[in-house]
């Protein structure tokens, strides 16, 4: 059976304003030195509305990566209390921390696809050899 509408809205709607907050606590309220800079990328609602999942993109190494993750793992009771009083509702869903390492693979992606190019390039242009018989 199909969800209905005004159902699926309102958890974007949710979603979208957990990902504007979060992201203005990533900015400057969270003073954690293990959280690098960061920002989130995607909020996904489960759909009874008891649980969050953010996605968050790290600028910096494995290591920061992991250190903000262990950071915002930390923080987290201290953000739903956050969310509870910005947006005036009751209840906040149980938040999980993610990286979101897909700009990174797309970079990636990227580069070996304009390797293999160039390399196709660079083998059409070579002269083929003459074999006689």
């Amino acid at each position: 059976m199909p969800e209905p509408r005004a159902r699926q809205y309102h958890r974007n709607r949710v979603a979208n304003t957990f990902s504007e907050e979060i992201g203005a606590m990533l900015e400057g309220e969270l003073s954690d030195p293990r959280i690098a800079p960061a920002h989130v990328t995607e909020v996904v609602l489960a759909p009874g509305g008891k649980s969050a999942r953010i996605f968050v993109a790290v600028q910096g190494t494995f290591e920061e990566e992991e250190e903000t993750l262990a950071g915002l793992t930390a923080a987290r009771e201290y953000v739903r209390s956050q969310l509870r009083d910005r947006m005036g509702v009751r209840h906040v869903p149980e938040l999980s921390f993610a990286i979101d390492r897909s700009e990174k693979m797309t970079g990636r992606m990227d580069e070996l696809l304009g390797r293999m190019r160039k390399r196709e390039k660079k083998l059409a242009a070579a002269p083929k050899p003459i074999v006689e018989k």
